[in-house]
């Protein structure tokens, strides 16, 4: 179909890899522990996204090239890692007390747009997303009867849909969880540091 081959094993193999935890799923999970399911969705969204710009560039071979070329691929790993490091010193260091109310918190502050935007930039920063892109996409397109552009893009789109589809059943399940404790403002401000502290590891796992 659309130019590929194995397509049952493909999405049997992609929803195995959505199941496996990893950097976006410890994001998600954190974001909707301490801010609840809204920004949990929004924050699968932009993760989502991410993954949506390295299939096209895997369609279009330009991960090709940033893998070819280590200098930029360690640029961008070590961007990646600075920017998840800086939001995590940014919770860290809010100077907030923690008898403060929810919405005086450095995460409580951000608007739809800088949540989407954080979870977005969190995978595309990722150079490891798209050398899984590259690596793993081209084992199922035909390398004889295949459609080019066309066959990533079908069969990145099924990967991402399940993904999403997990996503944002872990988002809605781990603000489901939280939602007692979320009323309690001493457990907002300690959920803000655990976040922070996610930020970081996420920044060193990108960079390692």
């Amino acid at each position: 179909m659309i130019g590929t081959i194995n397509l049952t094993t493909f999405i049997i193999t992609g929803i195995g890899l959505n199941l496996y935890p990893g950097p976006d799923t410890m994001y998600i999970i954190s974001r909707s522990l301490s801010q609840g399911k809204k920004v949990g969705i929004m924050s699968a969204c932009g993760i989502s996204s991410g993954g949506l710009c390295h299939t096209l560039l895997a369609g279009i071979s330009l991960s090709s090239i940033l893998i070819a070329t280590p200098d930029i691929f360690q640029i961008i790993k070590i961007i990646g890692s600075i920017y998840l490091i800086y939001l995590g010193i940014r919770c860290l260091m809010n100077r907030k007390h923690k008898n403060d109310t929810y919405t005086d918190t450095y995460l409580a502050k951000q608007n739809n747009l800088q949540i989407y935007k954080q979870g977005l930039l969190t995978n595309l920063f990722n150079p490891k997303v798209a050398l899984f892109f590259l690596s793993f996409l081209p084992q199922f397109v035909d390398p004889i009867n295949n459609y080019g552009f066309l066959s990533f893009i079908f069969l990145g789109s099924i990967f991402l849909t399940t993904g999403t589809i997990w996503c944002l059943i872990i988002a809605i399940f781990s603000a489901q969880i939280s939602i007692k404790i979320r009323q309690n403002n001493t457990c907002i401000f300690y959920f803000e540091k655990l976040t922070g502290l996610t930020y970081i590891i996420i920044g060193i796992l990108i960079y390692l």
